[in-house]
């Protein structure tokens, strides 16, 4: 694992942290960012679509400050890992299967540099679609806990046939390296401005966000492919056929979600034995870029389950 850029000065994250490439068995390069400083164990951060590692700098140090490690990702086709596409500016995997390579070689990484044992998931949006089926598939994880998890992608109900089928025939037709219509090159922060924004009620955490790719445009990412969707739409379909895994969880949830179809979350956690939905009054799609007050009952929530299931 070779040294890789971490930009510890936008990520605002715990000191000692540090970023190695990955190769995963396909050939796709990866990054994975560390921040190992932990005695109770090591949090698998998965982030969500379009994200990278730098923007949870401030949640490792959430998870430091209550005694966890954290080694986040940069999926393939997004922050500096390798890009899958001529135009960078599109998010694009070939299969949604293609994310549980990254989550191996993630794994592998851990116990090559010897993070803390045990090993616990915390997974966000896209990244819940990914760790759900990492759990399915035997994830060694002791506890999970998931935050606005994308188990299924929030469309009004007259629009979602259309989006189905422009998905499944454009890419078809040839066209699935197309960004999806209605989508844009510039990534969301840096396009919309923070009122009636649908990732957080706090304009300090969205300058937060905002800055980090200012500073560092080359972690960008904007819509996704045509090829993206119909694999997403896909993968939400499958996993909401497959039983709850067998392990201790947590769901956090807020009232204001607009991106994931809260339906799905409800669903899947009505039937999940050992695990719990939290719902945050007045929240947005980033529970852990919310405000403080927000953030701290999310990650206190999610440290006591790990610490319950160590």
């Amino acid at each position: 694992m070779l040294a890789a850029p971490l930009y510890s000065e936008v990520a605002d994250g715990p000191p000692g942290g540090y970023a190695r490439w990955l190769t995963a068995s396909d050939g796709v390069r990866l990054r994975i960012g560390v921040w190992p400083e932990g005695t109770k164990g090591t949090v698998l951060l998965f982030p969500g679509r379009t994200e990278y590692i730098e923007k949870y700098g401030r949640a490792a140090e959430d998870l430091r400050k209550r005694g966890y490690a954290t080694l986040a990702i940069d999926w393939r086709g997004q922050g500096l890992a390798d890009r899958l596409l001529d135009d960078p500016s599109t998010g694009h995997v070939r299969s949604f299967k293609d994310y549980q390579l990254d989550v191996q070689a993630a794994l592998k990484a851990a116990a090559e540099i010897d993070l803390p044992r045990p090993y616990f998931l915390l997974a966000h949006s896209m990244g819940g679609a990914i760790g759900l089926r990492a759990l399915n598939e035997g994830l060694d994880v002791k506890a999970a806990a998931f935050s606005a998890p994308m188990w299924g992608i929030l469309f009004s109900p007259a629009l979602r046939p259309f989006v189905w089928a422009l998905a499944a025939v454009g890419r078809k037709l040839g066209l699935g390296h197309t960004r999806s219509p209605g989508t844009q090159a510039e990534t969301y922060v840096a396009a919309s401005p923070y009122e009636d924004n649908t990732l957080t009620t706090d304009p300090e955490m969205f300058g937060y966000m905002n800055a980090q790719i200012t500073a560092h445009p080359e972690l960008a990412l904007g819509g996704p492919s045509l090829q993206w969707l119909n694999e997403a739409l896909n993968e939400a379909r499958h996993l909401a056929r497959t039983p709850s895994p067998a392990i201790a969880t947590i769901t956090g949830l807020g009232s204001q979600e607009r991106i994931v179809d809260p339906s799905a979350i409800h669903e899947r956690m009505q039937r999940w034995k050992d695990g719990a939905l939290e719902l945050f009054d007045g929240a947005e799609h980033e529970i852990m870029m919310e405000n403080e007050k927000t953030r701290d009952a999310f990650f206190d929530k999610v440290c006591a389950l790990f610490d319950a299931n160590r």
